[in-house]
């Protein structure tokens, strides 16, 4: 039997280095666009602009939420991430290496 009320997280951050963190309860059958709405943390007008998800993988704001769920606001991204890892590479002067193993070692 599923509860009458759900209990999720919602995290947003609205700057680099700013996290901001609300429990909330909702009536069950309450979707994304519901827990947002419930945050009071947007204006009604912006919340159809934002790209929500939950527990990390991208979601409409019309998807239901169930018990226990994380629901995370994203903010677009500034720069590219490829041109991020080129001015990262600049900045460095040598190579960034990605892989899992340590360079010099054969599995």
């Amino acid at each position: 039997m599923a509860p009458a009320e759900l209990a999720i997280e919602l995290f947003w951050s609205p700057a680099q280095g700013e996290l901001r963190e609300q429990r909330l309860t909702l009536p069950d059958g309450s979707t994304v666009r519901d827990a947002l709405t419930a945050s009071a943390w947007f204006e009604p007008a912006r919340i159809a602009t934002l790209t929500a998800g939950i527990w990390g993988r991208s979601a409409s704001l019309d998807t239901p939420l169930r018990e226990q769920d994380r629901v995370e606001v994203y903010r677009p991204l500034t720069v590219d991430p490829k041109e991020a890892r080129r001015q990262r590479f600049q900045a460095a002067g040598s190579r960034i290496v990605t892989r899992h193993r340590p360079l010099g070692r054969k599995a």
